[in-house]
């Protein structure tokens, strides 16, 4: 019955291969179910999904080609910089994790989630993910003096992962879980990453592991009934420590507005902080060019420099030039009179 009915208000294939037709499939391809239109990454997205369909529908010899490549439709552009309103500097976000920590009853052991994050440029989906076994810490040392067990002169730890656990939702998944677990984004599957430990998040995770431990699986981090971190819990806990940490025109701003916005400003410190970019890349797990599109109008004091060095390839030290008067009419010098 189901399938009688479908042959009845189904168009065959070969109807794309009218340029009306697919364009009003593109049309609806950048359109929300509530007729608003799609923002362009939606819509690129779409036209992509779309043109792959249609080339297995050529592979399989449904279509003689694929009509997306011949319709002159363009979807709105999108833009893959950075808005810098959005990246925190470190004095708010230190002022947002104690917000966070300042919470009940997750607020505490979301604090070294959103550090993982800020410090080490994790996506949110892969600091979900994180286990135990990502995590090398340097062991602390002895003070033979007082006898107390104290934090190494190289505080450094780093992590190791390859997978990532994005939430898709249950009813997208084989075993009814919300998330699902991938390889890294535009990485292989089964090629790890590795990103450094910088202190203060050194300390952050040991006392995280101290107090809390470790769920299921050696996750990291869990809710508060030990079942997988929602990401639903995490983000309203963001909310709550941005309505607390910032002033009511800094939360009305796009300033760390997503928790993804952490993570542009680990990158973005990065890079300010004189790393090269493709050390950088490769610990964000991105490629250098991709990295410096998005992050070009984030890093500080690039025009500064740029500057002095025109300056110093025009031998410019900026002082008037010490060059002769112009010769007046006789060849010497003009004189009144």
């Amino acid at each position: 019955m189901i399938l009688k009915w479908l042959s009845r208000n189904t168009k065959p294939v070969s109807a794309l291969s009218h340029p009306d037709v697919m364009r009003s499939v593109l049309d609806a391809a950048g359109t929300l179910l509530n007729g608003r239109p799609a923002s362009a990454w939606t819509a690129q997205g779409n036209r992509a999904i779309v043109a792959n369909a249609l080339d297995y529908a050529v592979e399989r010899k449904l279509l003689d080609h694929n009509p997306v490549k011949t319709i002159k439709w363009k979807p709105p552009k999108a833009t893959q910089e950075i808005d810098r309103r959005c990246v925190v500097n470190h004095r708010q976000a230190r002022r947002l994790l104690v917000a966070v920590r300042k919470q009940s009853p997750s607020g505490p052991r979301l604090v070294a989630f959103f550090a993982v994050i800020y410090y080490a440029g994790l996506r949110p989906e892969e600091a979900v993910n994180l286990r135990k076994d990502n995590i090398t810490l340097p062991p602390l040392v002895r003070n033979n003096d007082t006898g107390e067990w104290e934090e190494p002169a190289d505080n450094w730890g780093e992590l190791r992962f390859c997978s990532a656990a994005p939430e898709v939702g249950a009813e997208w998944t084989d075993n009814g879980a919300r998330r699902e677990q991938r390889h890294l984004k535009s990485r292989p599957v089964g090629e790890w990453r590795r990103v450094p430990v910088a202190p203060p998040l050194t300390r952050i995770l040991r006392a995280h592991l101290t107090q809390f431990g470790t769920g299921p699986g050696g996750r990291v981090f869990i809710g508060v009934q030990g079942g997988e971190l929602a990401s639903i819990t995490y983000r309203r806990s963001w909310d709550k420590a941005r309505g607390t940490a910032l002033t009511p025109a800094e939360y009305a701003s796009p300033l760390g507005k997503r928790v993804y916005d952490l993570r542009h400003a680990c990158v973005s410190t990065w890079l300010n902080g004189g790393i090269p970019p493709a050390q950088v890349a490769e610990w964000a797990g991105h490629s250098v060019a991709v990295l410096l599109k998005i992050y070009a109008k984030c890093i500080d004091g690039q025009d500064h420099i740029a500057r002095r060095r025109i300056e110093d390839a025009l031998g410019d030290p900026g002082e008037p030039d010490d060059a002769d008067p112009e010769p007046g009419p006789q060849g010497g010098p003009e004189e009144d009179g």
